[in-house]
């Protein structure tokens, strides 16, 4: 759902948008030169200052970022399957294949093959980086080559994880993540036989935020950066940041992925911002895309469009028993309210809006 509040407009526009909320039109002569004097306007509103707010507010929901799934390298059956919501950390098995632990070990690079004696690469580097800090690193030189001692750890690892000690790390046997993993989904059930193009779970980093859906005319609040406010579904209210965007997943609609934008929210405060929160439930998203502080303000409907050679707009200001008509410049408008400035307009000055 969303909900815009405060809209630009300017010429042609900003006189419709006047005339359809009742507004005069003035075409005497002077034209809004401060000169004409009139009757007094069947109804008056003061000139104030304050902060216009342009913002549009679309539901979300809290989640985790960076969603991506996770597939064997090897065809097996599941014999262990993914725990949903279980943060799974370096060493720990993600699942289980064949009988044996699919570990998770830290690294950017991906396994993309079986390690052994002789093998040399990034994968090697990390894979020996995460030996010692799983503290089976005794005697190991932390580098990109695989040698004798680097299969001692690894088999003094395997062990300690049920597998029979050959030395190698085989291809399937362990993922590569970033960092710790949240698994946002179970996508393979026990008993399943999976394998390279079947995804088992989607996993995500362990750091919560909050996704909304914009339409892509509103392209500009997906900005990293731009900031928000959240209010959460037990009504705390959380400012953030977006973060990212990302495509949506299983869309089986490609009209609805180009028309809309999910972006990814982080709020201040880190996980601690959403501890209690109901995942399940809506929190409502606010972006604010323009603001003007402290400008003098009128309704709307204050405003008058003006005829004749110059055009443009005025306010009927309001002395005692008459009133007489000022050319004004406009500027932005929110929640019913517009920016108004001039040589002759100033704060709490009595000024004529339309009859309902």
């Amino acid at each position: 759902m969303r909900r815009r509040t405060g809209l630009t407009v300017g010429g042609v526009t900003l006189a419709a948008a006047a005339l359809g909320a009742g507004a005069l039109v003035y075409g005497g002569g002077g034209t809004g030169s401060g000169n004409g004097a009139g009757e007094r306007p069947p109804a008056t509103t003061t000139i104030t200052r304050a902060d216009l707010i342009q913002s549009e507010t679309v539901d979300g929901r809290i989640d985790f970022a960076q969603h991506r799934p996770v597939r064997p390298a090897v065809a097996g059956t599941v014999t262990v399957a993914a725990v949903k919501g279980a943060t799974v950390r370096r060493g720990q098995a993600l699942y289980e294949l064949d009988d044996k632990p699919v570990s998770l070990l830290y690294g950017p690079v991906p396994a993309f093959r079986e390690m052994k004696v002789g093998s040399r690469g990034s994968d090697v580097l990390q894979l020996e980086r995460n030996l010692a800090a799983l503290g089976h690193g005794a005697g190991v030189l932390v580098d990109p080559f695989y040698d004798e001692a680097t299969e001692a750890a690894v088999e003094r690892w395997q062990k300690t994880l049920n597998r029979t000690p050959t030395g190698r790390v085989g291809l399937g046997h362990v993922v590569f993540q970033p960092e710790e993993v949240t698994v946002v989904r179970a996508d393979a059930a026990l008993a399943d036989r999976v394998g390279p193009d079947t995804t088992v779970l989607t996993v995500a980093s362990t750091r919560p935020v909050v996704r909304a859906k914009l339409d892509r005319q509103d392209v500009s609040l997906t900005q990293q950066g731009t900031r928000v406010e959240v209010t959460l579904p037990s009504g705390a209210v959380r400012p953030g940041r977006v973060t990212g965007t990302v495509h949506p997943e299983g869309s089986e609609d490609e009209a609805t992925s180009q028309e809309d934008i999910t972006v990814e929210i982080t709020l201040d405060g880190g996980a601690s911002a959403v501890s209690g929160e109901n995942t399940r439930s809506t929190a409502s998203v606010t972006f604010v895309s323009k603001s003007r502080k402290g400008v003098l303000t009128v309704p709307v409907e204050a405003i008058v469009a003006l005829r004749g050679t110059d055009g443009g707009y005025g306010l009927e200001i309001v002395e005692g028993s008459s009133s007489r008509m000022v050319r004004v410049g406009t500027g932005m408008t929110a929640d019913g309210r517009i920016e108004v400035s001039g040589p002759r307009i100033t704060e709490g000055l009595k000024v004529g809006v339309a009859a309902e």
